[in-house]
């Protein structure tokens, strides 16, 4: 259609670039959510978790909006790669999406107990729900970018090659940036004593997370050649260098945010930048292969037709759910006052 204008428009781009789009967006939101269940066993008193659930109260089940979003769009977009990456991960998937569910149960739930113990039941169900849904979150990360085994158009594999020590590493270096993510988002909405603990916290997990940032990246070359070709050999190192000569940068702008007060956005908006800058270093290892290293875009694509309908609704839809997103965050913005949460 396109090509008759004289346009070069390919579909298949279109949608990796789409669902990239809404996964990000996902990790980013919902990762600083989950990275306050992670962190929530730090803080001991009522009055101190209270503060923290409101933080996060009037937005987090928006942030998983994307993640529907991102399961859905590659089902429709991408329907081989859906169906080879379902049975190669059904064990951390089905662990992620448990987890999710009673993290949000819990999430609800705690504001209507009424005895101490059944506050700390649904107090634990929030904290091994975020845990195990951020664990499994890296754990399925690791598998894609070691590589899924395909014969034919269907999973070759077994039922445990997800489990590798690649995949713990990058499952607890998920939990890791989300922790940090989560003290960056209370460095921004609280004031005060807890304030001041959580941006030490910060500077801890920022640390931490930058360690794991360094050992996926030199660990990951080596798990398949492609990887090393694309960040190792003259001429390709030339164009991506600059990715991990921008993510130091950001780290030391990162630790110097952190240092003293003043300008609490500035962390959080930094780590963001961190998190994008690991998700285009993810992007440029893998293109253009979305299952590496045997199945690439086009491979798993569904048919132009498909492609052009779902595409039409999505220019409406993405709109929208930005616009949402962005009032929503806009309303509850600004510091949180302990005398009037969102509970």
């Amino acid at each position: 259609m396109m090509e008759n204008l004289g346009i070069s428009f390919d579909l298949t781009v279109v949608w990796a670039l789409i669902l990239a789009l809404a996964i990000y967006i996902y990790v980013v939101l919902d990762g600083f959510d989950l990275g306050l269940g992670i962190l929530y066993p730090l803080f001991r008193e009522k009055k101190e978790r209270d503060l923290m659930m409101n933080s996060v109260a009037p937005v987090w089940d928006g942030n998983e909006t994307w993640l529907v979003m991102g399961g859905g769009g590659l089902m429709a977009a991408f329907p081989l790669a859906y169906a080879i990456i379902l049975p190669a991960l059904y064990p951390p998937i089905i662990a992620m999406l448990l987890a999710l569910i009673f993290r949000g149960v819990a999430f609800e739930f705690r504001w209507r107990t009424e005895t101490r113990l059944s506050r700390k039941l649904w107090d634990g169900a929030f904290i091994g729900g975020s845990f195990i849904a951020s664990m499994a979150q890296g754990v399925i990360l690791g598998a894609l970018l070691q590589g899924i085994e395909v014969e034919g158009r269907a999973y070759a594999g077994g039922w445990w090659d997800w489990l590798t020590p690649f995949t713990i590493l990058t499952g607890l270096a998920v939990v890791a940036g989300y922790a940090f993510l989560g003290a960056c988002w209370l460095n921004l909405k609280l004031e005060g004593e807890i304030q001041h603990r959580v941006r030490n916290m910060a500077r801890i997990l920022g640390l931490v997370t930058v360690g794991f940032i360094v050992l996926v990246s030199l660990a990951t070359p080596f798990l398949i050649g492609i990887y090393w070709a694309k960040w190792f050999t003259f001429p390709q190192i030339i164009f991506t260098a600059p990715v991990p000569i921008a993510v130091a940068v950001i780290a030391i702008a990162l630790a110097r945010s952190l240092i003293g007060h003043g300008r609490d956005w500035l962390p959080f908006v930094l780590a963001l930048a961190l998190f994008g800058l690991c998700f285009l270093g993810l992007g440029i290892s893998i293109w253009p292969h979305i299952i590496p290293p045997s199945v690439t875009l086009w491979e798993a694509a569904a048919p132009e037709k498909s492609q052009w309908f779902m595409l039409v609704g999505a220019i409406v839809l993405i709109p929208m759910i930005l616009a949402y997103t962005g009032f929503a965050y806009w309303v509850f913005r600004g510091k949180l006052d302990p005398e009037q949460g969102y509970h």
